[in-house]
């Protein structure tokens, strides 16, 4: 069979994602079962990160997030029987690309499907709703009466983090950067339950984000927020001539709508504050941490709270609580041209449907 791989680009070249042929092992792990992958979610490859956790190979396997049917269990899988629907990630030191056309996963790395679920629909979802519980419930503690501030809430990661939040008793807040976007999150609705607004309040920013510490305070009564969730940031005031770092709020902003007390979640990898930003979080006795979503197959000391996020973005995403945006799937033959298209924009995602 064949899979999708990635072949680190030389200094600063270009990786290049490459199909090879595999095989999987004739005996299966005692613990492992042996799945028919029906979709795959394809995310950008962090090469950085998997140097730092001493993951070095010519050929890296692509595609983690995936979706099918098992075929066969090890001889002491208790969770599991042959013909279930499961869902899960593959660890970062897997062997196998999520492309083939069956793979072998510990069975503590997976959970039941949804039968009303497209595995489409769930590969392309799984790794968004990981990254908002792990930012809401992990890092911030959300509770019920806290607010919230998204940044570009209408991303695929921005849109479940609102529905989460809004799930749970908190006022939300959000940017869009078009006005499309501004349209879309001012007309949110939940399909369950009482028809108000899931966005509180919609701040526009596509032209200036000067506006925002102003409009959040004034929403708030000039208490700021609790909890802040970027999509990444601005460390200097002419950082970037790019329209889309411009959009990106100055990591001053950020802090200046924080209130007391408030968690700051950023997916800013190289993040770097100043002693004024330090004071300032400081002052606030605010706090910030890093969204990793690595750490849950990178680690197994809470591989039980991993399994119980899984389980629980299922079932709201059955119940109709949690409404990813659809990704439309593309062929097997078009993957390494997806893939290619992901890497290079950072954040659009794909799914491959096998």
């Amino acid at each position: 069979m064949k899979g999708l791989y990635c072949r680190a680009g030389v200094s600063d070249a270009e990786p290049k994602f490459v199909i090879q042929e595999t095989s999987l092992p004739e005996a299966l792990g005692s613990h492992q079962v042996r799945v028919q992958v029906k979709a795959c979610g394809l995310s950008p490859v962090d090469l950085k990160l998997l140097a730092d956790v001493g993951i070095q190979r010519d050929l890296i396997p692509v595609g983690r997030e995936v979706a099918g049917v098992i075929l066969q269990v090890g001889n002491k899988v208790s969770l599991f029987q042959p013909d279930d629907e499961v869902v899960g990630f593959l660890p970062l030191d897997s062997l196998c690309s999520g492309l083939c056309d069956t793979i072998d996963i510990d069975e503590h790395l997976i959970v039941q499907k949804p039968e009303k679920l497209s595995s489409v629909c769930v590969a392309g979802a799984l790794l968004d709703g990981l990254c908002a519980y792990t930012a809401l419930h992990t890092h911030a503690r959300m509770a019920a009466g806290h607010t919230l501030l998204v940044m570009d809430g209408a991303s695929s990661f921005g849109l479940m983090c609102i529905q989460l939040a809004c799930h749970h008793g908190v006022k939300v807040m959000t940017t869009s950067h078009t006005p499309q976007a501004h349209t879309f999150l001012e007309q949110l609705r939940p399909s369950v339950g009482v028809q108000d607004p899931l966005v509180a309040k919609v701040i526009s920013v596509d032209k200036d984000s000067s506006d925002l510490l102003s409009v959040v305070m004034e929403e708030t009564g000039g208490l700021g927020v609790d909890i802040v969730i970027d999509s990444g940031v601005r460390l200097q005031e002419e950082e970037e001539t790019s329209e889309g770092m411009k959009l990106l709020p100055h990591k001053h902003d950020i802090i200046s709508v924080l209130g007391v007390g408030g968690h700051w979640v950023t997916s800013h990898k190289d993040l770097q504050l100043d002693p004024p930003d330090c004071r300032s979080l400081f002052l606030k006795s605010a706090s910030m941490t890093f969204l990793n979503h690595e750490v849950w197959t990178a680690s197994s000391a809470q591989q039980g709270r991993y399994l119980h996020i899984l389980k629980d973005l299922m079932d709201k995403m059955s119940a109709g609580i949690l409404r990813p945006q659809q990704e439309e799937a593309v062929p097997l033959y078009e993957a390494t041209v997806a893939m290619e298209t992901v890497q290079r924009q950072q954040k659009k995602k794909a799914v491959v449907q096998l």
